[in-house]
């Protein structure tokens, strides 16, 4: 099957839910629009001649020389097809472009593999939860 990847195309809050909802136990449908309007870029990946939303990776950024990506996502039917990768990958690529030159990711530590695999090196980083320790 066929898979396209584009960045920040048109898409919509439903096929956005759709897809978190099928990738994410604990998903609540939301709006996107906003997180969307102040990324520096966002990849799609779009499965078969229906262009099934099937990937979702965001790039976020400080507005100077640091990006950051979030929320990868992909359709558990297409996991394991480096799909993942890819989204990173290309998202890397749109990043740089942009004059990024540095990309950040945090992930929990099940992820570390496919992390490495996409180029990323561990580093030391800090992380506060304001919603449970303001």
């Amino acid at each position: 099957m066929k898979i396209v990847y584009r960045t920040s195309p048109a898409v919509t809050n439903d096929e956005l839910n759709a897809l978190f909802a099928s990738a994410w136990t604990d998903h609540k449908a939301g709006d996107f629009r906003s997180i969307l309007d102040h990324s520096l870029a966002f990849v799609c990946a779009y499965a078969g001649e229906e262009e099934q939303l099937i990937g979702f990776v965001n790039l976020a950024w400080d507005g100077g020389i640091h990006a950051f990506v979030l929320d990868t996502t992909v359709h558990p039917d297409f996991r394991r097809q480096g799909v993942g990768q890819q989204l990173v990958e290309f998202a890397a690529t749109v990043a740089k472009q942009q004059g990024i030159e540095w990309l950040h990711v945090d992930y929990e530590p099940h992820l570390l593999h496919f992390y490495r695999g996409c180029g990323f090196e561990p580093t030391m980083a800090g992380l506060r939860n304001l919603k449970t320790k303001p």
